[in-house]
């Protein structure tokens, strides 16, 4: 029995592999952000002497949106690889970053709701530069869902600050 076990734990051990896939495709969808993040950029280049203001703006805000998302899938590529599967080996590389082997669980759920929440208020300044392309309802929606993720976001620091406590850390 003692040796079934040993093998099963092996076997189970082994299966975090089974996640490396999902973390690489997370980067790999870093090279797709990255070809529509260009193709915006050229346009606002294209069109800096002939948007609007407001366009000009909005521009500018969808190359922050697309920067942020990019950066969480890299901090969510890069921890979870080295919290679930296997410590990427750098050393002590002048270029690693200094996040990198720090990030645990925890953090890596209030990093994720606060880009989702800065993701989401860029949404929502464009749109309330926007504002006449929306419906009142349609405005009261986006600001509901953005006070959502901001209240999600506290209450997960709070859960965590109160299981650190319980830690007795």
């Amino acid at each position: 029995m003692n040796n079934l076990e040993a093998t099963l734990e092996h076997w189970v051990f082994r299966s975090r592999w089974l996640l490396a896939p999902f973390f690489i495709g997370l980067l790999l969808a870093i090279m797709a952000l990255l070809v529509k993040f260009v193709k915006q950029l050229w346009a606002l280049a294209l069109g800096v002497f002939t948007l609007s203001s407001d366009d000009l703006i909005i521009s500018i805000l969808a190359l922050i949106d697309g920067a942020l998302i990019a950066s969480l899938l890299l901090i969510i590529g890069f921890s979870g690889y080295e919290n679930f599967v296997s410590k990427i080996g750098t050393g002590q590389h002048e270029d690693r970053p200094a996040w990198m082997g720090r990030v645990g669980f925890s953090d890596l759920k209030i990093k994720l709701i606060g880009a989702i929440v800065a993701i989401s208020a860029v949404e929502l300044l464009k749109a309330f530069i926007n504002v006449d392309d929306f419906t009142w309802q349609q405005l009261s929606w986006k600001v509901g869902i953005h006070v959502t993720f901001v209240v999600s976001g506290v209450l997960f620091a709070v859960t965590d600050r109160i299981t650190e406590g319980k830690g007795g850390h």
